[in-house]
């Protein structure tokens, strides 16, 4: 914890100057996203060369990446560099959005420079990266008047739905440790958040409580303690420096009613080749090869019921189980929610797929399945995270239409 002062005397002398330059980079060029090698490779299609590409943000962005979608590039400026290009951006529904989370401190820096976070209008910059206590943050805001200064932390936002902004899009134990620490720096002084929004059309933003229960947790705790600010800031295909800002509310009421250990998910699994498998009492099912998407829920105990799955069991109690034991685990997304979207879920999964398997894990629903198959991962496919999005981010809206 910071124990040092938040009030000082005057600091004149020590502010930073302004960021000057208009443009975050120079010499851009766009091509097209061809697949993800890893979270910090990509292979895009350059000038009609296959290039392998440098990727400056660990995100899971598995919303915004989708074979042919326009990228934004500048060239490696190490020679020696096996990538050749660094990506810098992407389009959305012909939205130009920031991907290169090594330029938000400068594009914080600059719209508290130029006075463009309201509520923020009589601090400056008086130093990038300041440590305090066990934790270094990005800013060290001051008013030049007062003496007054305190820490920001800058977050980079890249998950949206139509309407709503929710970060972090993995889980990020640095984030909530800031969060805490800010959290108590709050309690005697002054502390804050900035989380710079990569999308205009946001209107509101929570934390991801889907993705990381725990920073969404350490969030409501100290909403109130920190002077958090939620920027959702416009793009241009040159990268111009945004010119203004709109700062998004949030939801007390959203986080309270939706975010607990309940809800439902996805459990993704991959077959290697045709199967024959024992499901209890139901038999001897045939399951062809390929990736497989189960529709479950759990009033309580969601956390439980996904760490479950995750691992291979002895004994078996429902239908999933079974297969689990023959298959590779892919992935799992959890929804949080106290609202019931199991079938609603199996509706929509049931529309996109490929097959199903009919009669499993719906003995007390009246849904042909819970279990659908899919010749490609799901997890590339465009109309299902588009599902995704829908019943983690579009169905909070309700919270904030008037």
């Amino acid at each position: 914890m910071y124990s040092g002062k938040i009030i000082e005397p005057p600091i004149r002398g020590l502010f930073c100057g302004e960021v000057l330059m208009k443009k975050l980079y120079g010499n851009i060029v766009t091509g097209a996203f061809v697949m993800r090698m890893n979270r910090f490779v990509i292979h895009a299609e350059i000038d009609g060369r296959m290039e392998i590409c440098h990727m400056p943000n660990p995100g899971r962005m598995r919303e915004l990446l989708f074979p042919g979608v326009k990228m934004y590039f500048v060239k490696s400026r190490n020679p020696l560099s096996r990538t050749a290009y660094r990506v810098i951006g992407v389009e959305r529904d012909g939205e130009v959005i920031l991907l290169d989370t090594s330029k938000c401190n400068d594009v914080a820096h600059y719209l508290v420079s130029r006075h463009l976070i309201a509520g923020w209008e009589e601090y400056s910059v008086v130093q990038r990266e300041v440590t305090m206590g066990d934790s270094r943050f990005d800013l060290l805001l001051g008013n030049e008047a007062t003496g007054e200064v305190f820490p920001v932390e800058v977050k980079s936002c890249t998950l949206f739905g139509e309407k709503g902004a929710m970060f972090p899009d993995a889980v990020t134990a640095r984030g909530k440790k800031h969060v805490d620490h800010l959290g108590q720096i709050g309690q005697i002084g002054r502390a804050g958040i900035l989380i710079l929004v990569q999308w205009n059309r946001a209107e509101w933003f929570l934390p991801d409580f889907h993705t990381d229960i725990e920073f969404a947790k350490a969030f409501r705790v100290n909403m109130e303690r920190i002077d958090w600010k939620v920027a959702a800031l416009h793009w241009t295909p040159e990268f111009d420096y945004p010119d203004h800002v709109k700062l998004l509310p949030t939801s007390i009421k959203a986080l309270d009613e939706e975010m607990g250990n309940c809800g439902d998910y996805l459990l993704i699994l991959y077959l290697d080749k045709d199967k024959l498998v024992e499901i209890g009492t139901k038999g001897i099912m045939n399951f062809p090869q390929g990736y497989y998407v189960y529709i479950g829920s759990a009033k309580r105990n969601l956390e439980q019921r996904i760490r479950r799955h995750r691992h291979l069991r002895k004994k078996m109690h429902w239908h999933i189980d079974y297969l689990r034991q023959e298959s590779e685990f892919i992935g799992v997304i959890p929804i949080r929610t106290k609202r019931d979207f199991e079938h609603l879920l199996a509706a929509a999964i049931s529309d996109i797929a490929d097959w199903e398997i009919k009669g499993f894990g719906c003995t007390d629903c009246s849904c042909k399945s819970h279990l659908f198959g899919f010749y490609e991962n799901p997890l590339h496919i465009k109309a299902f995270t588009k599902i995704e999005e829908n019943f983690e981010i579009n169905v909070l809206n309700s919270y904030f239409d008037a």
